[in-house]
């Protein structure tokens, strides 16, 4: 009878405390996966300096259009010797380029000098010109300056792609940290529990050897169990603690000022089910867009234009300047007709012999495009290993998960029967101490199955190339 009694009393003091010391989700604040992950996209310094890769490929491209900025220019020289006037010349000028190739010039020109060149000679109250000047062999289909342009807008295009790059990896990090955190929080849980548990029957044994029910021996066992358990509960402790911390360098304010978790905060469970999960057959489609991929696109894209331009130098260099010219630019003037009055022009022509610059510059070209090639199969192919390795390591996980979880649905019948037995004289303290150990332990291992399976589903994310945005990528895979 005394056994009846003392397991009464250990049911009550335990759903007493239980109800009183261990906290619960429904009296806390519970930062959730979606919440946290918000904030960490919104707020986290990686973010931000995402934003600012899109920052360097407007500057960049800004750059690239300034080599078609009109060129205002302005030349004088002037020479006087022993009272002399020998040349005062006079020039400003604009050139215009354009995206076609093609120079528009216009200049005004006031020069005089008693020794002043006779090309140089003009009306006394100046000339104007205006004209074109036409690349007809090399930059007549791409130049120098077109080809900076086309690389910086490849240039600013993969910025966006580093960007998802760069938020790819800290989503997986910031799911890392999440799940290890709330693994942490259902292991303090467990401890929690079983402290409690072993302090209650301690006290109840105690008070039971008082009474002289039972023997000395059985309090030093009970009492090295909360010792145990203690040890446990405290090392479980330190283990939040640990992840907690990991989790504050994750949440950040918009003045950039990290923020510290308190204890009232809590994650969610990492023993939830709910899974929004995205088919295998999607996952393998969206390899072809994985960052990683579409940033060597963006290196052969480069490489393409540098190879345009250097087959575009085996040309020899043939520019043709013509000018018209008139002394006013009233409304009265007028423009002379090609080769007939009033015009200036000329043709320029040139080229290397051997051209052995020009054709190692291409060959060059040509051999690093075709590396880059190579290096997007091999990363292709590790990619998708990775993916397979991933989808198929969230599927064993999911499985254990759902196995260890009818486990321990048997280990607490288990400890139900026993502490049955216990009260028909059939068992003793120290077996259900062995049930609840056993379960206890099994607990923590679910745990950490369950922490591996939601880490599992965001690394086979990961490995597809998806992150923060996965469900709006996921639309055109559908």
């Amino acid at each position: 009878m005394s056994r009846i009694y003392l397991l009464i009393g250990l049911l009550f003091l335990y759903v007493s405390a239980a109800q009183a010391q261990i906290p619960s989700r429904d009296s806390s604040l519970v930062l959730t996966q979606e919440q946290f992950l918000e904030w960490v996209e919104n707020f986290h310094p990686i973010a931000r300096q995402g934003d600012l890769l899109l920052e360097f490929g407007d500057q960049e491209l800004r750059m690239a259009r300034g080599g078609f900025d009109p060129l205002l220019y302005g030349d004088y020289n002037n020479k006087e010797f022993r009272g002399t006037t020998y040349f005062d010349t006079r020039e400003i000028g604009m050139i215009i380029p354009t995206w076609a190739g093609i120079e528009l010039k216009g200049l005004f020109e006031q020069n005089s000098g008693r020794f002043l060149n006779p090309e140089r000679t003009v009306p006394t109250d100046g000339l104007f010109a205006a004209g074109i000047s036409v690349n007809l062999g090399q930059g007549l289909l791409i130049d120098r300056r077109r080809a900076a342009l086309r690389q910086a807008q490849i240039f600013q295009e993969s910025t966006l792609v580093e960007r998802r790059k760069f938020l790819n990896d800290l989503y997986l990090d910031a799911n890392l940290a999440y799940w290890n955190w709330s693994e942490a929080h259902e292991n303090r849980l467990v401890f929690e529990e079983g402290l409690q548990l072993a302090e209650i029957r301690f006290q109840a044994i105690k008070e039971s050897f008082v009474q002289g029910d039972l023997p000395a021996i059985d309090t030093v066992e009970a009492y090295t169990q909360v010792l145990d358990r203690l040890y446990r509960y405290q090392d479980a402790m330190i283990e939040y603690f640990n992840a907690m911390q990991l989790v504050n360098t994750f949440l950040w304010d918009d003045e950039l000022n990290e923020i510290n978790l308190t204890d009232a905060i809590l994650p969610e469970s990492v023993l939830t089910l709910e899974i929004d999960r995205v088919s295998n057959v999607q996952l393998r489609n969206a390899l072809a867009g994985h960052p990683d991929i579409q940033l060597i696109d963006f290196d052969i894209a480069t490489l393409n234009v540098d190879r345009r331009w250097k087959a575009e130098q085996l040309r020899p260099i043939i520019k043709v300047n013509y000018n018209f010219l008139t002394e006013n630019m009233g409304p009265n003037m007028e423009i002379p007709a090609f080769f007939q009055n009033d015009y200036k022009w000329g043709i320029n022509i040139s080229t290397p012999l051997f051209l052995r610059r020009e054709r190692g510059g291409l060959g060059l070209a040509k051999a690093k495009i075709n590396f880059a090639d190579q290096r997007r199969e091999l990363r292709f192919v590790q990619l998708e290993a990775s993916l397979e390795q991933a989808i198929y390591r969230f599927g064993l996980v999911e499985d254990q998960f759902r196995v260890f979880s009818a486990n321990i649905q048997g280990l607490e019948r288990l400890l139900d029967g026993e502490k049955v037995r216990f009260e028909l004289g059939e068992s003793s303290l120290f077996l259900i101490n062995a049930r609840e150990v056993a379960l206890f332990d099994s607990k923590v291992t679910l745990n950490d199955l369950a922490a591996k399976r939601k880490i599992a589903y965001v690394r086979m994310l990961h490995a597809a190339g998806f992150g923060f945005d996965f469900e709006n990528a996921l639309e055109q895979f559908d």
